[in-house]
Order: structure tokens, then C-alpha cells, then sequence
């Protein structure tokens, strides 16, 4: 597996197992705010640790 496909397969929340990959494809399709994608994949909505990393990796990728 080459190092970009490595990064976007990484784990984003660990409580719901969700991947940068699967954010990337809920934004592809539509569904690019925080609160919808937490309400979509559980992310955020657990011990809380990855909201910044979810907030970061939506301003990096929501045109």
C-alpha cells in the first residue's frame, strides 16, 4: 500500500473506528459539516480527543 492510501485509511476516531477515508466519502457525497458527519459515523461523540483532529481534516478537505 503506498503512503497516501496508508494516510487516508488512518483511524480519525478511535471510539467509533471511523477513517479519514470514510469522512473523505461522506464529503464526496454531500455530507461535509461536523455535525452531520458525527451523527453519520459516531465520530466526536464518544471520549471527545478526535473533535480537533475532525475539525482539521474538514477545513482541509470541505471546498
Amino acid at each position: 500500500m503506498n503512503a497516501s492510501l496508508e494516510v487516508e485509511d488512518e483511524i480519525l476516531c478511535e471510539c467509533s473506528g471511523t477513517t479519514k477515508n470514510k469522512i473523505k466519502s461522506l464529503i464526496e457525497q454531500g455530507i461535509d459539516s461536523f455535525d452531520d458527519i458525527s451523527r453519520k459515523t459516531g465520530a466526536a461523540s464518544g471520549c471527545g480527543s478526535c473533535e480537533w483532529d475532525l475539525e482539521e481534516f474538514l477545513a482541509e478537505h470541505v471546498k
